[in-house]
């Protein structure tokens, strides 16, 4: 390793300034915030979103050098009401088919859509927001950063002026770094949502980042004699002296435009899972600069006006040893802080990662992809299909040692950025859950408007969400009926109702189908309010109550569970049958029991309650 520059060194020194240290009698389970326990999630991926000032919509010169790198003269943004897979006037002059042009396309979704909409977020009754991506970078998605410190120049009122105030800054000094207008916006995006009762947890990958990133472009441009040289994984400069460009690095999953980042201590043929190590110290020290500049923005020890915590993108590709101090680091700074850890796919595509050696001091919780996986196996009669007994005994060996606070603190997703849209999900049932999810690798891949069958698994779905052990999340969209394959087919803009959309009947490999009307669905927005304000009215019991299975009927597909605590109860049945059934249960609670979402009750009769399930049907009744 090259010796640190005195810039470097106190850089470094600057990150590592100690930091409050947590209780010394806290045990990780101890520091899993309260709230994150108690949160309702909504993910929001900011450029499709809202867009809310049309003046700072993306340009040529802002998304240069972003996938997929071909952008003719006539690009422009897209309309946000238009029929999904029409292709753009643009289209035509790249001579390439719909999955390589949509890449390029931008709607124009910002930080000033995202304030508008608070308030229609806070009615909805969420708690919390995931934010994919803010940092400032040429892609849609933004995980490929230019920069780490800035909010996306383009989230903004004022792009250039950003641009300006970045370019005067040193990258590593952060006595140097300001506030932009995109920052500035959204400390005002912090601030009113904590008046809302809202926590803010922002996405960063500590993984990699662009090739626009300012350390990167002075790796190509000077190679060994960069003093960034050994920020990333690269296998060999380039020697002048040839014709040839021997340059080689090492990217995500190969992707030759999100070079990978140091990780030091490690082997060397290190790709990720939980082994211990670092990111190279310096980086480290960068990271860690930018991780305290949100935790608390104006730097007083007070972290009430910065973000509430960290979702951490590809986390097993970092070593175990880095995200250990990171915690101790953030934890640190804010004590409630959640930290959430993208732990994935240990052998695609049907083994996910056992999350136990991430949850003992590295993360407070996991994206929870892994309940999904089961719960639509059970509920939506997808591959892997599972019998109400073998549902219970999936999830009970998936949380086999997981200390209840972790599990409570887990983010119980049905759909994201990163997989299709729920209601879609549930639609093409013949498929497995991530597998060929996407018109290019199926032909049969449904992607018309899913059907009422579908609609009747979504809410099934969500009667167990919202009553389970977990805080529920609702990704951007999916609560007004949205529909979309896999990437890049869930990334839709959102269906206002105020905005009047295009119907779709277009296909992405050219033709047309059946018109399919694009609005949003009320009652479906309805539902999610309802049962976000039934798990809110019943917080303690659906968030902290135990919960005991008393019925497994595997030959008529019935589940029932009742969550308990402190005298309070809640019933749950989940009749996941194309069958009405009568289910009769011994019951020997005296008291009546009321059923929030139907207005309906029940009265318990000779030791016994009875109650009617239609197909594909949830009731959850509470104790009076």
């Amino acid at each position: 390793m090259r010796p640190l520059g005195l810039l470097a060194l106190l850089v470094i020194a600057s990150a590592c300034q100690p930091a409050a240290e947590p209780p010394a009698s806290a045990t990780p389970a101890d520091l899993v915030p309260a709230w994150s326990q108690e949160a309702v999630w909504y993910q929001i991926f900011v450029e499709r979103f809202r867009n809310g000032d049309p003046s700072n919509d993306p340009r040529l010169q802002d998304i240069q050098n972003s996938y997929p790198h071909v952008f003719p003269d006539t690009w422009q943004p897209t309309r946000w009401t238009q029929d999904w897979y029409a292709p753009d006037p643009w289209f035509a002059d790249t001579g390439e088919g719909f999955y390589f042009n949509v890449q390029a396309r931008r709607y124009g979704g910002d930080l000033q859509g995202v304030l508008d909409q608070l308030d229609t977020l806070a009615d909805l009754g969420i708690t919390a927001i995931y934010f994919n991506p803010l940092n400032d970078a040429p892609s849609l998605h933004k995980f490929d950063a230019r920069n780490y410190r800035h909010i996306d120049r383009n989230f903004g009122p004022d792009p250039d002026g950003d641009l300006a105030i970045m370019e005067a800054e040193d990258p590593l000094d952060p006595a140097t770094w300001q506030w932009t207008s995109a920052d500035r916006l959204f400390l005002q995006v912090i601030e009113e949502a904590h008046a809302r009762g809202i926590k803010v947890v922002v996405d960063y990958s500590w993984n990699h980042t662009g090739i626009t990133f300012w350390a990167w472009q002075d790796v190509l441009e000077n190679q060994a004699d960069s003093p960034f040289a050994e920020w990333y994984q690269i296998n060999a400069f380039d020697d002048p002296s040839t014709p040839e460009n021997e340059f080689d690095y090492e990217g995500w999953a190969g992707v030759s435009t999100l070079p990978n980042l140091t990780k030091v201590g490690v082997p060397d043929d290190f790709h990720g899972g939980a082994v211990e190590g670092n990111l190279h110290p310096e980086v480290k020290a960068h990271v860690f600069n930018v991780t305290r500049r949100w935790l608390d923005p104006n730097g007083d020890g007070d972290p009430s006006d910065g973000i509430d915590g960290y979702r951490l993108d590809v986390a097993e590709q970092v070593p175990l040893g880095f995200w250990r101090d990171y915690y101790q680091f953030v934890k640190g700074i804010n004590p409630d802080a959640y930290l959430v850890g993208e732990i994935w796919w240990e052998e695609w595509p049907d083994g996910m990662m056992d999350p136990r050696p991430w949850l003992d001091g590295v993360f407070d919780a996991m994206m929870n992809y892994r309940w999904y996986k089961a719960t639509r196996g059970f509920l939506a009669d997808a591959p892997p299909r599972l019998s109400p007994s073998g549902y219970v005994a999936h999830l009970d060996s998936l949380e086999a040692g997981i200390d209840m606070a972790f599990r409570r603190g887990m983010m119980n997703l049905t759909s994201s950025h990163d997989a299709p849209r729920f209601w879609t999900s549930v639609y093409n049932t013949a498929n497995k859950y991530k597998y060929q999810v996407n018109p290019r690798d199926s032909d049969v891949y449904k992607l018309d408007k899913p059907d009422a069958l579908a609609r009747a698994r979504q809410k099934l779905i969500l009667a167990q969400q919202f009553t389970y052990y977990g805080a529920p999340q609702i990704w951007n969209g999916d609560e007004y009926g949205m529909w979309g394959a896999d990437d890049p087919d869930n990334r839709k803009p959102i269906t206002w109702p105020d905005l009047t959309f295009d119907d779709e009947t277009a296909l992405p490999f050219g033709g047309t189908r059946p018109a399919d009307l694009v609005a949003p669905d009320m009652d479906l927005w309805r539902h999610y309010q309802q049962l976000i304000a039934l798990r809110t009215a019943h917080l303690d019991l659906f968030a902290y109550g135990d919960l005991d299975y008393i019925l497994t009927d595997d030959e008529r597909d019935i589940l029932g569970y009742t969550r308990t605590h402190d005298g309070a109860l809640a019933l749950v049945l989940l009749n996941a049958s194309d069958a009405a059934h009568t289910v009769t249960l011994p019951w020997t609670d005296a008291r009546g029991l009321a059923e929030p979402l139907s207005s309906a009750s029940l009265t318990p009769a000779d030791g016994a309650l009875t109650l009617d399930l239609a197909p594909h049907q949830a009731r959850i009744l509470i104790a009076g």
